[in-house]
């Protein structure tokens, strides 16, 4: 073993390791007969355990209020209600670019598809596809629950306005006291 490294040796013996695991772990994406799903029925079988959306007291059903309105798409200024709203949210975006013209208790997708509110991650996660990856693993975001068990996640909107999204800057804290400093 003098002149070489001690830890290439064991390199064979890894790379057949990690070979082993992959062939032998099932496809996420296989079914029960061996095809594999499309992209929108893989979606849909996703389920994400989340409390109720956290509404602001006395506004959800929306349509309670729309469903004598005639929808407007108009983009314009509210004037009449919801004028508490600063929209602070990309550029350009307008009410129906999210909430549903004709059902406004629904989200929409881009592809047209209606979602629950309590499904906001789906249509925020169209934009923000990093994002909505480390939340459905658990670094984005808040999740309990156990590693291998039940577990609950916080939607986008439990910790983001969707209206105005950016978190106001935080003052930084001291770094943890290491335990080989405390007396």
């Amino acid at each position: 073993m003098k002149g070489k490294k001690p830890y290439l040796a064991c390199l064979p013996a890894v790379a057949a390791a990690v070979l082993l695991l992959v062939l032998a772990a099932p496809s996420r994406a296989a079914h029960g007969n061996g095809t594999k799903e499309s992209p929108k029925e893989e979606s849909s079988t996703l389920q994400f355990p989340v409390p109720p959306p956290p509404f602001s007291e006395g506004i959800f059903p929306c349509s309670e209020c729309h469903a004598e309105m005639t929808p407007n798409p108009k983009r314009r200024k509210l004037e009449e209600e919801h004028t508490n709203i600063v929209l602070n949210h990309g550029q350009g975006r307008w009410c129906l670019d999210c909430h549903d013209l004709k059902n406004r208790d629904k989200l929409h997708l881009i592809s047209g598809e209606k979602v629950g509110f309590d499904e906001s991650y789906r249509l925020c996660g169209q934009c923000h596809g990093d994002k909505y990856r480390d939340w459905k693993v658990g670094v984005h975001g808040k999740r309990t629950g156990y590693w291998n068990g039940k577990k609950e996640y916080l939607l986008c909107p439990n910790c983001h306005n969707p209206h105005n999204p950016r978190f106001k800057p935080l003052a930084p804290k001291p770094p943890p006291v290491r335990p080989e400093d405390i007396r």
